[in-house]
């Protein structure tokens, strides 16, 4: 009865767990088995993997076949390393304790290899967590040369002088300010006054002036009503004394031929 070696579906749609189990080549893909062997969990980062090496190994050695997927992972775990270490004794090449030794460094390496990734895995989660909750990143270090160092420290020390030299400048002129508030209300007061005696002084010359302009105007005005009132009578009266003289000439002048 071929026997092979293969994954046998769990889980849930769209999240699978498998088992490694050992079974018959004829049987379902999820049906009846004779070993489980191991578990395997790709959904993690990295694949999570669970595996018995030695019964592995004996089945190997039954004539199992394992399938692609189960010979990658066998190979993953070492146990073809462990196979191929195992020959080495038979032909005298190696001894127990050398197989032993060499596969306990193989697989210490291998999962310390894995480890680190996992490691790595969960700090870029957490640096991702980290970037959306809103915390802010820290700033890269640079390392700098001793140079690099001494200008640095050169301009801190002069930006220092300068920040003191203009505190003092500060000072100085808010006590100036405070000394000339000080004396400010009294000057003010003075200069006001000045200046509203100075503006009442100017509208009175104005109003002064205005008020004969306007009295002149007014009086050549009444003198030109007047003349012309004047005019007008007399023109009147002269022109009522005419006719009358007019009449009385021809009497005189038929009087005379007479």
């Amino acid at each position: 009865m071929p026997v092979k070696i293969r994954l046998s579906r769990k889980g849930r749609s769209k999240a699978p767990f498998y088992h490694i189990v050992v079974a018959d080549s004829r049987a379902s893909r999820d049906g009846k088995f004779i070993e489980k062997i191991g578990t395997y969990n790709p959904m993690t980062k990295p694949a999570s993997i669970e595996i018995d090496r030695d019964a592995a190994y004996d089945w190997l050695e039954k004539g199992a076949q394992p399938t692609d997927t189960v010979r990658a992972i066998l190979r993953f775990k070492g146990v073809y390393f462990k196979k191929h270490l195992m020959r080495g004794l038979k032909k005298g090449a190696l001894t127990q304790e050398q197989v032993d030794t060499m596969l306990a460094t193989w697989i210490e390496a291998k999962e310390s290899k894995i480890q680190s990734r996992v490691d790595q895995n969960k700090a870029d989660i957490e640096a991702f967590r980290k970037a959306v909750s809103g915390e802010a990143k820290k700033a890269k270090v640079a390392v700098a040369d001793e140079s690099t160092r001494e200008t640095a420290e050169a301009i801190f020390h002069a930006g220092e002088d300068a920040v003191a030299e203009t505190t003092e400048t500060l000072e100085e002129v808010a006590s100036d300010v405070i000394t000339s508030n000080e004396e400010t209300p009294e000057e003010v007061v003075a200069e006001t006054t000045e200046s509203v005696e100075e503006v009442a002084e100017t509208v009175e010359e104005v109003a002064a002036e205005t008020v004969e302009e306007v009295a002149a105007e007014t009086v050549e005005e009444v003198a030109a009503e007047t003349v012309e009132e004047a005019t007008a009578e007399v023109t009147e009266a002269v022109s009522e004394e005419s006719p009358e003289t007019e009449a009385e000439t021809p009497s005189e002048e038929e009087g005379e031929e007479a």
